[in-house]
């Protein structure tokens, strides 16, 4: 069966116990049976998601010293060695559980179990919007108090600008839509969904408040060769609580191609968890930008600016929040991804 959901399925691999190592094929990986625990451990952090062929029993005592959060473990289906049943035991919305277990029942023809409420009441989830819109989450434990409040069928004030969670709801559960959060607020709903790239001054969040961040902001940064990733940081941060603007919601970070290998652009990336995006100077030069050319800037990479140009290029033309401002030895732009761009 791990065979089958191998040829069906792309992405697996094979572990197989030594015990049925001639029936695993040329390409499983073998393991000693008294090795499972000390294995899963050991992979634990390396995969998205596992699908364990044996006991459940086996599975919850095995995992369970392992599990840290709801936004980290990965997903864990579980499938009797007869291949009547996948069923999905961990992270079934955020880790991808739910749609795992179904991808292998039909590889087999098993039935999948999903045992999330809002599943298996037709409703949708919170963190189902949020995962499939690739949307980051302020505060993970608000997720169980809004889609309590969806099955209950108490109402939700939602606030969206990008309307996604209307189509994602599509008419289910008690919704009341507002355009801004003031209105939301003072409504008489018993939750609240705010989808928005600000952070909200904490006086003015009321209880039952789940924020889902949009990765919609573009982060255009030149440096002087040589900066360290804590001073670019450091100053990137201290820009984004000045606008009041979530890091959750960094797309990605721009630049001039001539900056590929700097280290402390590299390392500010990985530090916000974002991908690097770089263009030539000729594309930077053909941007319009509001800030006047730098004559620094080219001289030393040939472009009249990096920082700006570079932000409204990866954000797709989008809406610079931040004209370009400058430290010692960073410059930084921050443009809007408006709907439909990037």
């Amino acid at each position: 069966m791990g065979r089958r959901l191998c040829s069906s399925i792309s992405g697996l691999e094979l572990y197989v116990s030594r015990r049925y190592s001639g029936d695993g094929g040329d390409d499983c990986r073998r393991f000693e049976p008294t090795e499972l625990k000390e294995l899963i451990a050991t992979l634990w952090g390396e995969y998205d998601g596992f699908v364990l062929i044996m006991a459940t029993g086996i599975v919850v005592r095995m995992i369970a010293p392992l599990l840290q959060s709801k936004e980290t473990d990965p997903a864990v289906v579980v499938m009797d060695e007869t291949g009547k049943f996948a069923i999905s035991l961990l992270s079934g919305h955020l880790g991808g559980a739910n749609e795992l277990a179904e991808r292998c029942a039909f590889a087999v023809g098993a039935r999948a179990v999903i045992t999330t409420a809002t599943d298996v009441n037709g409703l949708p989830s919170f963190d189902m919007l949020a995962q499939e819109q690739g949307w980051g989450i302020d505060d993970i434990s608000q997720i169980k108090t809004l889609n309590t409040l969806l099955l209950d069928n108490e109402e939700i004030a939602v606030v969206d600008p990008t309307g996604q969670t209307r189509l994602w709801l599509h008419g289910r559960g008690k919704i009341t839509f507002f355009e801004t959060f003031a209105q939301a607020v003072t409504s008489a709903a018993h939750g609240f969904l705010f989808v928005t790239n600000r952070d909200l001054p904490q006086q003015t969040k009321p209880d039952r408040l789940l924020i889902l961040r949009p990765r919609n902001l573009v982060l255009g940064i030149g440096c002087n060769r040589g900066t360290p990733t804590d001073e670019i940081a450091a100053f990137v941060t201290l820009q984004l609580k000045r606008l009041f603007l979530s890091p959750k919601s960094v797309l990605c970070i721009a630049s001039v191609a001539a900056k590929r290998d700097e280290g402390g652009l590299t390392g500010c990336a990985a530090r916000f968890g974002v991908p690097l995006r770089f263009f030539e100077s000729d594309e930077l030069n053909r941007v319009s930008c509001p800030s006047p050319p730098s004559a620094h800037a080219l001289a030393a990479v040939g472009t009249a600016g990096v920082a700006e140009p570079a932000a409204l290029l990866a954000s797709g033309g989008g809406r610079l929040l931040l004209h370009k401002v400058k430290s010692a030895n960073v410059t930084l732009a921050v443009a809007e991804v408006q709907r439909g761009g990037a």
